[in-house]
């Protein structure tokens, strides 16, 4: 599989809250366990000799979504119609 910026996915198993809150948001604002599979995230960055990617929630919050560092062992390309998905590569 090859991810690219823009792309949407959803997480294995949501790792937000196992790897800890980035900048020390409230974990309610975040799903856990079995709903994971059910939250879009967008693909930010991609570091492939790392095995890491950068992930936000899809769609954005209306003050912004954080960004969280994952494993791309946690990442499963997600097709949405056009219509409906992330914004355009960059």
């Amino acid at each position: 599989m090859t991810l690219h910026q823009g792309d949407c996915v959803h997480l294995a198993t949501d790792v937000a809250l196992s790897a800890g809150l980035p900048g020390g948001e409230c974990s309610s604002t975040w799903t856990i366990g079995e709903t994971a599979q059910a939250t879009t995230y967008q693909v930010i960055g991609v570091d492939a000799s790392r095995d890491r990617c950068w992930v936000r929630r899809w769609p954005l919050a209306r003050h912004g979504s954080p960004v969280f560092e994952v494993s791309i062992r946690q990442v499963e390309l997600h097709h949405l119609p056009h219509s409906q998905s992330c914004s355009s590569r960059s």
